[in-house]
């Protein structure tokens, strides 16, 4: 029997730990990339009131029914409406209001006359405007509530506030959300030969990635980073970067490296035994080894693989559905494609593929980014990824033309 756990059991075993945290009362316009914890209602019509689509004339339809270019209506202009006023002029027969768009409809009138179909335009002189076209009753006016009434939901639960979604809240005079607050994130990278970015590379030592992969990663799933550290191949280094992370608040502690079965991994000497973090086998290539665990009251932690490929997808597959899960998100996985393949290459025996891959949507098609192939330690590739390819544990090799699952993430 396989000791190798699958993908969706190792996930399952994440989302359980995560309780959706606190809610919080903030100005709508301040809530982009928060997750309303309860229904953006709106507290007016939209639109507010009739208003006019065009800049031109408002008219009464029946005044006007008989116009036509070789027969123009003359109609006496009475009032002046541009966009702001409140203003709500009768109008008699043959008469009409100069209307900028935007603003209200005199109530009287039931069509507004584009400028373009008037033979005197929107001149400031203009006394008498020549109708040109008739239009039908109702024409270019947009009418009071057609697009939400008040006491509608214009974003519901668990969304996510994108600027979309303010500027619809916004307009329909949500001026307060209730949304969760955004996850705590410490990220920890684990390794004596890491080194700070910027910092001189030689023999045995190479650039902190993961640290600066995690935070922006962790930042793009609405989450806050309250700190990143570097640690050596120290079990007691773990520990008390743990504790700091806890001091500092955190929801949850991301590490990187340190969860294998090899001579120096800090992460599972600090917590293997304890029985506050597991370390588990699991069916995918990259990210095999895993830690998942709960510390504290209910801090989750994470160990990923230290070669940053597998940081990559370790984090997609496991640590950004569990940040979303806390928000209370009610969609918490990336939006996936069935795309064709447009090279071939090989897959690992026995293990589901994530491999970082670039993407044609015109196309339709998908290939690797990197000639190398799926090594967890080919960094550069990422750079041009904008998805990962996801071949099935049973499938030896991939062959152009064939359809895959794709994983969106750029």
């Amino acid at each position: 029997m396989s000791d190798l756990r699958s993908v969706e059991e190792q996930l399952a075993r994440v989302l359980a730990a995560v309780s959706v945290l606190p809610g919080e009362t903030m100005p709508t316009h301040e809530s982009a990339g928060r997750t309303l914890a309860a229904p953006a209602v709106a507290a007016h019509d939209i639109p507010l009131f009739d208003n006019s689509a065009m800049d031109g004339f408002a008219v009464r339809a029946a005044d006007v029914a008989s116009a036509g270019p070789e027969n123009p209506v003359a109609l006496r202009v009475v009032a002046d409406l541009p966009a702001g006023v409140s203003a709500d002029p009768p109008l008699a027969a043959g008469e009409a209001a100069r209307i900028m768009t935007g603003s209200p409809t005199p109530t009287a009138a039931d069509a507004i006359v584009p400028f373009e179909a008037t033979a005197g335009g929107l001149a400031d002189s203009l006394d008498v405007v020549q109708v040109l076209e008739a239009p039908a009753p109702g024409a270019f006016i947009r009418r009071r509530g057609a697009d939400l009434r008040a006491g509608d939901v214009v974003v519901d639960a668990g969304q996510r506030m994108g600027a979309f979604q303010v500027a619809a809240a916004v307009a329909a005079g949500a001026d307060q959300v209730t949304v969760t607050r955004a996850p705590r994130v410490a990220v920890v990278s684990t390794g004596s030969e890491l080194i700070a970015p910027g910092e001189t590379v030689r023999r045995g030592l190479i650039p902190d990635s993961n640290g600066p992969l995690l935070a922006q990663l962790v930042t793009g799933a609405d989450a806050e980073v309250v700190l990143i550290a570097r640690v050596s191949d120290d079990g007691a280094a773990v520990a008390q970067v743990t504790a700091d992370a806890r001091a500092a608040g955190a929801d949850v502690i991301v590490f990187t490296g340190g969860v294998s079965a090899g001579a120096y991994e800090p992460v599972r000497a600090a917590f293997d035994g304890h029985g506050e973090v597991e370390f588990a086998k699991v069916s995918m290539q990259p990210g095999k080894p895993q830690a998942f665990g709960t510390v504290g009251d209910g801090c989750l932690v994470f160990g990923l693989p230290g070669n940053p490929v597998s940081v990559a997808v370790s984090f997609e597959v496991f640590v950004r559905p569990a940040l979303l899960a806390l928000q209370g998100r009610s969609v918490i996985h990336r939006a996936h494609l069935t795309l064709t393949a447009a090279e071939s290459w090989k897959t690992p025996p026995g293990r589901r593929q994530y491999l970082p891959a670039v993407v044609d949507l015109a196309a339709r098609t998908v290939r690797p980014a990197t000639a190398g192939g799926s090594g967890s330690h080919l960094a550069g590739g990422l750079a041009q990824a904008s998805a990962f390819a996801i071949v099935p544990a049973e499938v030896a090799a991939v062959a152009v033309g064939d359809e895959l699952d794709v994983m969106l993430v750029g």
